[in-house]
Protein backbone atom coordinates (compact mmCIF):
# COMPACT_ATOMS: atom_id res chain seq x y z
CA UNK A 1 0.00 0.00 0.00
CA UNK A 2 3.09 2.55 0.64
CA UNK A 3 4.05 1.50 -2.57
CA UNK A 4 1.13 2.52 -4.17
CA UNK A 5 0.58 5.56 -2.82
CA UNK A 6 4.57 6.65 -3.37
CA UNK A 7 3.67 5.63 -7.18
CA UNK A 8 0.60 8.09 -6.83
CA UNK A 9 2.21 10.95 -5.17
CA UNK A 10 4.77 10.42 -7.65
CA UNK A 11 2.85 10.65 -10.20
CA UNK A 12 0.41 13.54 -9.38
CA UNK A 13 4.08 15.46 -8.97
CA UNK A 14 5.01 14.81 -12.66
CA UNK A 15 1.36 15.71 -13.75
CA UNK A 16 1.70 18.79 -12.14
CA UNK A 17 5.44 19.54 -13.18
CA UNK A 18 4.09 18.69 -17.12
CA UNK A 19 1.40 20.98 -16.42
CA UNK A 20 3.88 23.93 -15.69
CA UNK A 21 6.13 23.47 -18.77
CA UNK A 22 3.28 22.71 -20.84
CA UNK A 23 0.78 26.01 -20.45
CA UNK A 24 2.82 28.68 -21.34
CA UNK A 25 3.32 26.54 -24.96
CA UNK A 26 -0.78 26.29 -25.19
CA UNK A 27 -0.71 29.97 -24.30
CA UNK A 28 1.39 31.25 -26.78
CA UNK A 29 4.25 31.96 -24.87
CA UNK A 30 5.14 35.78 -23.46
CA UNK A 31 3.93 38.26 -25.89
CA UNK A 32 4.45 42.22 -26.22
CA UNK A 33 2.07 44.93 -26.15
CA UNK A 34 2.07 46.81 -30.13
CA UNK A 35 3.77 50.52 -30.26
CA UNK A 36 1.30 52.60 -30.31
CA UNK A 37 1.15 54.55 -34.01
CA UNK A 38 2.48 57.66 -33.93
CA UNK A 39 0.73 60.25 -35.95
CA UNK A 40 2.72 62.85 -37.24
CA UNK A 41 0.97 66.50 -37.69
CA UNK A 42 0.27 68.02 -41.28
CA UNK A 43 3.10 70.27 -42.69
CA UNK A 44 2.04 73.86 -42.70
CA UNK A 45 1.86 75.01 -46.12
CA UNK A 46 4.47 77.15 -47.31
CA UNK A 47 3.46 80.99 -47.86
CA UNK A 48 5.93 83.24 -49.11
CA UNK A 49 6.77 86.45 -47.50
CA UNK A 50 5.33 89.22 -48.99
CA UNK A 51 7.17 92.40 -49.71
CA UNK A 52 6.80 95.27 -47.28
CA UNK A 53 6.87 98.13 -48.99
CA UNK A 54 6.65 100.88 -46.46
CA UNK A 55 9.82 103.23 -46.54
CA UNK A 56 11.29 106.42 -48.60
CA UNK A 57 12.36 105.49 -52.57
CA UNK A 58 14.06 107.72 -55.23
CA UNK A 59 14.03 107.31 -59.01
CA UNK A 60 14.12 107.89 -62.71
CA UNK A 61 11.61 107.87 -65.22
CA UNK A 62 11.82 108.29 -68.84
CA UNK A 63 9.04 108.03 -71.16
CA UNK A 64 6.37 109.69 -74.48
CA UNK A 65 4.08 112.41 -74.20
CA UNK A 66 1.37 113.39 -76.31
CA UNK A 67 -0.28 117.04 -75.63
CA UNK A 68 -3.69 117.95 -77.47
CA UNK A 69 -5.25 121.29 -76.94
CA UNK A 70 -8.36 123.03 -77.92
CA UNK A 71 -8.78 123.59 -81.44
CA UNK A 72 -5.14 121.60 -82.19
CA UNK A 73 -3.84 124.41 -81.79
CA UNK A 74 -0.70 123.47 -79.54
CA UNK A 75 -0.71 119.60 -80.61
CA UNK A 76 2.53 117.89 -80.15
CA UNK A 77 4.04 114.56 -78.61
CA UNK A 78 7.80 113.60 -78.07
CA UNK A 79 10.27 112.73 -75.33
CA UNK A 80 9.82 113.31 -71.13
CA UNK A 81 12.01 112.12 -68.74
CA UNK A 82 13.02 112.99 -65.21
CA UNK A 83 12.86 111.99 -61.31
CA UNK A 84 10.96 111.37 -58.81
CA UNK A 85 10.87 110.77 -54.55
CA UNK A 86 8.23 109.66 -52.30
CA UNK A 87 7.24 107.16 -48.97
CA UNK A 88 4.73 104.75 -49.02
CA UNK A 89 2.97 102.99 -45.91
CA UNK A 90 2.20 99.03 -46.33
CA UNK A 91 -0.68 97.85 -44.07
CA UNK A 92 -1.01 94.55 -45.14
CA UNK A 93 -2.71 94.22 -48.96
CA UNK A 94 -3.16 97.91 -48.83
CA UNK A 95 -0.14 100.03 -49.99
CA UNK A 96 -0.86 103.71 -49.56
CA UNK A 97 1.90 106.55 -50.69
CA UNK A 98 3.49 110.02 -51.56
CA UNK A 99 5.34 111.02 -54.05
CA UNK A 100 6.67 114.11 -56.21
CA UNK A 101 8.39 113.88 -59.11
CA UNK A 102 9.56 116.12 -62.04
CA UNK A 103 9.58 115.76 -65.24
CA UNK A 104 11.76 118.06 -68.55
CA UNK A 105 10.75 118.10 -71.95
CA UNK A 106 11.17 119.83 -75.50
CA UNK A 107 7.81 118.89 -77.03
CA UNK A 108 7.18 120.97 -80.29
CA UNK A 109 3.25 122.72 -79.79
CA UNK A 110 1.76 123.33 -83.37
CA UNK A 111 3.13 125.01 -86.51
CA UNK A 112 5.22 128.09 -84.83
CA UNK A 113 8.48 127.13 -84.36
CA UNK A 114 9.60 127.69 -80.46
CA UNK A 115 6.62 127.07 -79.26
CA UNK A 116 7.54 123.81 -76.48
CA UNK A 117 6.32 122.06 -73.46
CA UNK A 118 8.91 122.69 -71.38
CA UNK A 119 8.49 120.61 -67.80
CA UNK A 120 6.11 119.20 -65.93
CA UNK A 121 5.90 118.93 -62.03
CA UNK A 122 3.34 116.77 -59.76
CA UNK A 123 2.21 116.22 -56.08
CA UNK A 124 0.69 112.64 -56.53
CA UNK A 125 -1.12 110.63 -54.12
CA UNK A 126 -1.19 106.70 -54.89
CA UNK A 127 -3.32 103.43 -53.33
CA UNK A 128 -2.92 100.27 -54.60
CA UNK A 129 -2.62 96.50 -53.59
CA UNK A 130 -0.31 93.80 -54.10
CA UNK A 131 0.35 90.95 -56.11
CA UNK A 132 3.10 89.14 -55.53
CA UNK A 133 6.43 91.22 -56.19
CA UNK A 134 4.41 93.45 -57.87
CA UNK A 135 2.27 96.71 -56.36
CA UNK A 136 -0.39 97.77 -58.91
CA UNK A 137 -1.92 100.99 -58.09
CA UNK A 138 -3.98 104.03 -58.89
CA UNK A 139 -2.80 107.75 -58.67
CA UNK A 140 -4.11 111.31 -58.84
CA UNK A 141 -3.11 114.97 -57.62
CA UNK A 142 -1.47 118.23 -58.81
CA UNK A 143 0.31 118.99 -61.83
CA UNK A 144 2.63 121.97 -62.36
CA UNK A 145 3.01 122.59 -66.26
CA UNK A 146 5.50 125.39 -67.99
CA UNK A 147 5.54 126.36 -71.70
CA UNK A 148 6.88 128.19 -74.08
CA UNK A 149 4.34 129.93 -76.44
CA UNK A 150 4.95 132.46 -78.88
CA UNK A 151 8.43 133.82 -77.26
CA UNK A 152 6.43 133.88 -73.70
CA UNK A 153 7.03 131.66 -70.62
CA UNK A 154 3.85 130.09 -69.88
CA UNK A 155 2.61 128.38 -66.79
CA UNK A 156 -0.39 126.91 -65.56
CA UNK A 157 -1.86 124.50 -62.51
CA UNK A 158 -3.81 121.59 -63.31
CA UNK A 159 -4.52 117.74 -62.29
CA UNK A 160 -3.94 114.26 -63.50
CA UNK A 161 -5.04 110.75 -62.54
CA UNK A 162 -3.31 107.79 -64.18
CA UNK A 163 -2.24 104.48 -62.68
CA UNK A 164 0.56 101.79 -62.77
CA UNK A 165 2.84 98.98 -61.50
CA UNK A 166 6.04 98.20 -59.47
CA UNK A 167 7.54 95.34 -59.35
CA UNK A 168 10.30 94.32 -57.02
CA UNK A 169 13.58 93.01 -58.77
CA UNK A 170 14.99 92.98 -55.70
CA UNK A 171 14.72 94.15 -51.55
CA UNK A 172 15.73 98.40 -52.98
CA UNK A 173 15.60 97.91 -56.58
CA UNK A 174 12.01 98.40 -58.68
CA UNK A 175 11.01 98.21 -61.80
CA UNK A 176 7.43 100.28 -63.02
CA UNK A 177 5.46 101.84 -65.91
CA UNK A 178 2.99 104.32 -65.35
CA UNK A 179 0.08 105.89 -67.63
CA UNK A 180 -1.42 109.76 -66.23
CA UNK A 181 -3.31 111.86 -67.90
CA UNK A 182 -3.31 115.46 -67.31
CA UNK A 183 -5.75 118.31 -67.33
CA UNK A 184 -5.26 121.98 -67.60
CA UNK A 185 -7.93 124.58 -68.19
CA UNK A 186 -7.61 127.59 -69.44
CA UNK A 187 -3.50 127.58 -69.50
CA UNK A 188 -2.03 130.46 -68.11
CA UNK A 189 -5.13 132.57 -69.23
CA UNK A 190 -4.88 131.83 -72.70
CA UNK A 191 -8.11 130.74 -73.19
CA UNK A 192 -6.95 127.14 -74.41
CA UNK A 193 -7.06 123.92 -72.69
CA UNK A 194 -4.34 121.48 -72.63
CA UNK A 195 -4.56 117.90 -71.89
CA UNK A 196 -1.74 115.59 -72.29
CA UNK A 197 -0.87 111.89 -71.70
CA UNK A 198 2.14 110.77 -70.31
CA UNK A 199 3.84 107.06 -70.57
CA UNK A 200 6.81 105.90 -68.60
CA UNK A 201 9.08 103.47 -68.14
CA UNK A 202 10.56 103.62 -64.06
CA UNK A 203 13.06 102.50 -61.88
CA UNK A 204 13.80 102.88 -58.13
CA UNK A 205 16.00 102.51 -55.63
CA UNK A 206 13.91 101.81 -51.84
CA UNK A 207 15.72 102.62 -48.17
Amino acid sequence: MQTKSAVIRAMAIASSFAAMTVAPAFAGGPTTAAPEPVISPAAEPYVAPGIDWSGAYVGGQIGYVDTNTTGGALDGYGMIGGVHAGYRWDMGTFVAGVEMDHDAAKVDLGPTPGDTLDAVTRLKLTAGTEMGDALLYGALGGAHASATVGGADLTDNGYFLGAGVTYALTDSLTLGGEVLQHQFNDFDGSGVDLDATTVTARVGFRF
